[in-house]
């Protein structure tokens, strides 16, 4: 049985690409969890000639939420956040409260050359952009074999 799109977290229906079970859990999941959930940020690098622009989708989150952080040429973008919701009748009895904490990450490799002074990073509308400059990497030594009689 095939879910319709319209109950997908992200709006597609991918046969092929999901299974069953991520299906039915997205389909089950209430509009304040797909709301808050995250489960990738969208990135667009340019190249720019001497340097890379990168630009990542992050709505719903503050600049408060993010860390960029470089480690043995990786870059590693990470966004995590919590969202509470609570509604009362008119007696001040709960009708519902939900809490929802999520995270979500993606890492990139910038080159050992790249150092953390070298990033200049921005968030604004819910984009952060990064900006580095491409950096030479040390060509590769040719193998030298030694020749077996």
């Amino acid at each position: 049985m095939l879910v319709p799109s319209i109950f997908n977290s992200n709006l597609s229906n991918d046969f092929f690409n999901d299974s069953f079970e991520n299906m039915f859990r997205d389909a089950f999941r209430s509009s304040f969890e797909r709301a808050g959930s995250l489960s990738y940020m969208s990135t667009d690098i340019q190249d720019l000639g001497d340097k890379y622009q990168m630009e990542v989708e992050l709505p719903g989150y503050e600049k408060k939420d993010l860390k960029a952080d470089l480690k043995d040429g990786y870059l590693t973008i990470s966004a995590e956040r919590s969202m509470n919701r609570e509604e009362k009748d008119e007696k001040g009895k709960f009708v519902r409260r939900e809490r929802y904490m999520g995270s979500c990450q993606r890492s990139f490799y910038v080159g050992k050359n790249v150092t953390q002074e070298d990033i200049q990073a921005k968030f604004e509308n819910g984009i952060l952009k990064l900006v580095f400059p491409k950096k030479e990497i040390p060509a590769i030594e040719d193998r030298k074999y030694i020749s077996i009689k």
